[in-house]
């Protein structure tokens, strides 16, 4: 790697540019993961900030969390038998129930993917 500097004032400055960044679209979960990172973790922050990945991570994570909760629900409804007919037959029984579960995955994708 070679550095190249330029003249200001009489001094010699290096050229040096920060790499472009993709932009921050990471929502919930990627605050949380920044959050325990910039807590827990500060070591795998430093690095991440330095290296100009830290936003292409929020970024990541907060996908595949979303992704895993969706699917997750989707399969653990479908186990359970929580189906749209029950939703017309009794909605109250149905939000209880789709609460529990979204509750219980939301759990399990904080565990495996943000605080890890």
């Amino acid at each position: 790697m070679e550095i190249t500097y330029r003249e200001n004032e009489n001094f010699y400055v290096p050229n040096l540019f920060m790499p472009k960044e993709e932009p921050a679209t990471y929502g919930r979960f990627g605050r949380m993961r920044l959050k325990y990172l910039k807590e827990h973790r500060r070591a795998v922050y430093i690095n991440l900030k330095v290296s100009g990945q830290l936003t292409h991570h929020l970024n990541e994570i907060d996908r595949e969390a979303n992704e895993m909760l969706r699917l997750l629900i989707e399969q653990i409804a479908q186990a359970q038998g929580i189906t749209e007919q029950m939703k017309a037959a009794g909605q109250l029984t149905w939000v209880g129930a789709m609460n529990n579960i979204r509750s219980a995955v939301e759990e399990i994708v904080l565990n495996e993917l943000i605080c890890c």
